[in-house]
């Protein structure tokens, strides 16, 4: 049980980090990071792969809340 709470946690700072690093109708906080590699890869991209990358978490997150209400229900 305490290793589906330690990765319940940490998907839910890595989902919270990467929305946070979505840029929005201004920009956002994944300007800072793609200042001269984002004009290599395009913005779209990296956009693209960082809505990938979140999702997972999302779900990793999502799994890992069900596992963590099976697991108490049996305790």
């Amino acid at each position: 049980m305490y290793i589906v709470l330690i990765i319940n946690v940490l998907s839910m700072f890595a989902m919270m980090a990467g929305i946070l690093l979505h840029s929005g109708k201004g920009g956002g906080l994944s300007d800072m990071f793609g200042g001269g590699g984002g004009a290599a890869l395009g913005s779209s991209a990296a956009e693209r792969n960082l809505n990938r990358i979140t999702f997972v978490f999302a779900l990793v997150w999502i799994f890992s809340v069900l596992a963590l209400s099976f697991l108490l229900v049996r305790t």
